[in-house]
């Protein structure tokens, strides 16, 4: 008869009286508290950041803005928060100051001639006005009164103002013709008392058409009044003056190719010294 084969003895019990249980597979209770800690944090992460996504910030909220400031070129944000108030221009004294400075150029009446005034005078100022003076002599020039006079050139001073064909020409005086044409009435201007005209022997006057001086009859009007008046005004050269025309503030009487004629001021020594004049005896 065969013999039975002997079977160990079971464990014995815990102390506590817990058994362990044989009809499941081991390690399933570490597997379940695994996934459990798992699905939590996962849960965790999700809540955090729904509610970081939801939560407003306080610092970017009212997103880009462009900036007012011109200074970083085009194109380009400033992403600072909108101040309360809209800006202004800088005031008072700073170089981005809407206002202009108090000090200002002032602009004479022979600056704003058609055609360009004395942007210099030829001591480097503008040429100075000159008042009457019967007869004496003023600090800028001579200064004829109501009487016969003779005008001479300064850098040609052996010639003279003259009537020729019409014309005013610079001539040196021959006979006693070309002298009495050469000599005139100087009187208080036709369009400006404290201006001058100049009537010839004959009653004509010396007036500029087209920009040339000639003698012409008065005609009556306003035109021709304007067109014979003329202004003193200060020369750099003693004893001398310029002489301005009311009516196209700016131009001077000048001589070119001998001819007198209405030019426009200009900052040269040639045209200062074609444009200076001097009263003086009358050559008749």
């Amino acid at each position: 008869m065969p013999e039975a084969t002997p079977q160990p003895p079971p464990p014995p019990p815990w102390e506590n009286g817990w058994v362990p249980d044989t009809s499941r597979t081991p390690g399933t209770r570490r597997l379940w508290l695994a996934g459990t800690l798992a699905v939590a944090t996962v849960v965790a992460c999700v809540t955090a950041i729904a509610v970081g996504h939801n939560a407003p910030d306080k610092t970017s909220s009212a997103g880009p803005t462009v900036s007012a400031n011109t200074d970083n070129g085009p194109g380009l944000l400033s992403f600072a928060s909108p101040s309360a108030s809209d800006p202004t221009a800088p005031q008072g004294t700073s170089g981005m100051s809407a206002t202009s400075p108090t000090a200002s150029v002032s602009v004479t009446a022979t600056a704003t001639a058609p055609g360009a005034g004395p942007k210099s005078s030829p001591s480097g100022a503008h040429p100075s006005k000159s008042a009457p003076a019967g007869g004496t002599s003023g600090g800028s020039g001579q200064q004829p009164g109501s009487s016969e006079k003779s005008v001479r050139s300064v850098n040609y001073p052996d010639r003279y103002w003259h009537v020729s064909d019409g014309l005013v020409k610079l001539d040196a005086p021959r006979g006693s013709e070309s002298r009495a044409d050469s000599t005139f009435t100087v009187v208080k201007g036709l369009a400006n008392s404290s201006c001058y005209s100049f009537r010839t022997s004959d009653g004509k006057y010396l007036r500029h058409r087209n920009f040339l001086l000639r003698a012409d009859a008065d005609d009556g009007s306003s035109l021709f009044r304007q067109d014979a008046t003329f202004c003193a005004r200060g020369s750099s050269y003693s004893g001398a003056v310029m002489l301005e025309s009311v009516n196209y503030p700016g131009r001077y009487l000048r001589h070119q190719d001998f001819q007198l004629r209405l030019d426009p001021y200009q900052g040269s020594d040639l045209y200062r010294a074609d444009s200076a004049f001097r009263f003086v005896d009358p050559l008749a």
